[in-house]
């Protein structure tokens, strides 16, 4: 939007404009004054270095799309002051400011939009990041902005955006001379990952890492893998993806708006309907984990945000990169400090662990000789602390295979049987917590698990003798009690019976047996 105001001979043009900070966004009024004095551009507000450059780039793409300066002094204000501005996406609005303080641009037009765009030194517009967290915010809104931004702009509804590819292009159309057909909200589907099309019918045996692994989906609890190398951790946690219940469309644009803001979606049409499917490498640092750095980028946390988190050889990840970990698996959400500024990124995911039970890895192999000694698999298994372990809900072994299982020509399960038991299991918990903050199981409060989640007599002794007999934290009760409640769903059963507080506990028994 842009108005004008007379001081003396001086006109100050005001122009909207926004900023992505995270998955949010802000409004700022770029003001530009055109006025008497030494001939310079002066740009104030708060800016980081990214916009103070934009000084340079705006002044030799003006001149490169063949328009003249006047040699008066141009100052350039983004409010509010106290707000510090990033991200290079004010230089079209900037250098359309200028331009209407030239009598070149009629305001008439252009207070009917919000700008944004980085500009090349030839004039050509290039994409910036965060465009559905603007839109997102600012619905109802008409764009201007970067025709590489446009298929990030339809994705959200009630937003109309016109693309355009460089400068003049901008101008023209503003001054009536060149049409755009704006873009709007379209539903798209995006085709499905190679992860997805991954079956458990692929997989032979390990009947009871299936299970646990359905427990763990369909109540949105933590699980971790314990076995010797090849015994099919890996294949198991990369088949997970074919049996996530689907993501509604508030879902989906809430991952696809943490992607923006990590700058990985700028070619991608539509939505992110795909659930995130996270596997960073053992040597990725605390950083990469939780999100950071000068330019405050989310991390592979956020990025699994509604999806899957696995990480592969659990104990070899930096014991400062594990502890991250903690905060988000309570609250889910992570925040990111830098100076002057915290960003909040959400960062709800099922954490998927894998690790061998030893530093060689055949400590459980019946098939070959573990070769390390006590000292070297205490150190190994202290690598995860004791509060981390905590969090994790479901504890399992996936042991080798017989050859016999290898060879056995009885096709397993199939994802799709799977994933409709998960979804009618999704459906119960979604009907309990209607009215309640937590969608799943897993995140239900002391004063769900009370009216929801209180066992029959015998399954009440049942884990009170466990709780003496493993010396189990307060935390594993509940989280015995939330598994509990999962099963019973699976099972159909309003009232948590015996049985599945029994089954609950095997996957909290680890506890006792590897780390006593």
């Amino acid at each position: 939007m842009l108005s004008q105001e007379l001081k003396g001979e001086t006109a100050v043009i005001r122009i909207k404009s926004a900023f992505a900070l995270g998955i949010h966004a802000f409004p700022v009024d770029i003001e530009v004054d055109i006025g008497g004095g030494i001939p310079q551009l002066i740009l104030v507000g708060l800016p980081d270095a990214s916009i103070k450059e934009s000084r340079e780039r705006v002044r030799t793409a003006i001149k490169n799309s063949g328009y003249q300066l006047s040699q008066e002094k141009i100052t350039i204000n983004l409010a509010p002051a106290e707000l510090k501005k990033e991200g290079a996406a004010f230089d079209l609005p900037i250098a359309l400011g200028i331009l209407a303080g030239h009598g070149i641009v009629p305001p008439e037009r252009l207070n009917e939009f919000i700008f944004l765009g980085e500009l090349a030194l030839d004039g050509r517009l290039r994409p910036f990041r965060g465009t559905i967290a603007v839109t997102a915010s600012f619905r109802g809104q008409s764009f201007v902005l970067p025709h590489e931004n446009s298929d990030e702009a339809s994705t959200v509804k009630n937003t109309v955006a016109y693309p355009v590819k460089s400068l003049n292009e901008a101008v023209s159309f503003l001054r009536g001379e060149t049409e755009i057909k704006p873009v709007t909200w379209r539903e798209t589907k995006r085709e499905l990952s190679p992860l997805s099309c991954l079956d458990f019918s692929e997989v032979k045996g390990q009947r009871a890492a299936k299970r646990a692994i359905e427990i763990a989906v369909a109540g949105g609890h933590m699980i971790m893998l314990i076995g010797p190398p090849g015994s099919g951790k890996t294949m198991l946690a990369r088949r997970i993806p074919s049996i996530l219940p689907p993501m509604d469309s508030d879902e989906a644009l809430e991952v696809t708006k943490i992607h923006s803001a990590a700058g990985i979606t700028v070619h991608r049409p539509g939505l992110i309907w795909e659930r995130p499917f996270r596997s960073p490498h053992y040597t990725a640092s605390a950083v990469a984990l939780a999100g950071g750095g000068s330019d405050p980028r989310p991390g592979e946390m956020s990025l699994a945000h509604n999806g899957i988190l696995f990480l592969d050889e659990f104990p070899e990840f930096r014991r400062d990169a594990l502890e991250t970990l903690r905060g988000p698996l309570e609250d889910g959400t992570i925040t990111v400090s830098r100076a002057k500024m915290q960003i909040t990124y959400p960062a709800r995911f099922l954490l998927v662990a894998a690790m061998n039970p030893c530093p060689c890895g055949h400590l459980s192999d019946p098939h070959k000789s573990c070769r390390c000694s006590l000292g070297q698999i205490h150190k190994y298994r202290s690598k995860l602390s004791g509060p981390v372990l905590d969090r994790i809900d479901i504890q399992i072994e996936v042991p080798a295979l017989s050859f016999q299982t290898l060879s056995n020509q009885e096709i397993p399960e199939p994802s799709q049987a799977i994933r409709d038991r998960i979804c009618a299991c999704r459906n119960i918990q979604k009907k309990r917590f209607r009215l309640r903050p937590c969608q799943t199981n897993s995140q239900m409060s002391p004063r769900d698990i009370k009216n929801h989640a209180t066992p029959d007599a015998q399954g009440g002794k049942l884990i009170e003798s466990a709780m003496k007999n493993l010396r189990l934290s307060a935390r594993a009760y509940y989280k015995i009690l939330k598994i509990a409640r999962t099963i019973s769903d699976l099972a159909g059963c309003e009232q948590i019976q015996s049985e599945h507080i029994a089954e609950a506990i095997q996957y909290r028994s680890l506890d006792r047996q590897w780390w006593s």
